[in-house]
């Protein structure tokens, strides 16, 4: 069964709760995903950390639950 927004929204912000998550929906298909999030905790991390901090907080529903999600991540201005 595919993921909802929000349920995606609230694995990341339990992980980083400074986050903020912006969601959408690629495809219209509920596996199909682009999220932005930026949070504190990635700042002084490349992107493969900041991108795996994220994959972490999903606890291993990506590739399956959630099929696809395209990330983009950084620390706030």
């Amino acid at each position: 069964m595919p993921m909802s927004p929000s349920e995606i929204e609230k694995l990341i912000k339990e992980a980083l709760p400074d986050a903020t998550v912006s969601i959408r929906d690629l495809a219209g298909d509920g596996d199909h995903y682009a999220a932005e999030v930026v949070s504190e905790q990635f700042r002084g991390k490349n992107r493969v950390q900041q991108h795996q901090m994220v994959y972490d907080a999903l606890k291993g529903n990506m590739g399956g639950a959630l099929h696809a999600l395209a990330l983009q991540t950084s620390a706030p201005d």
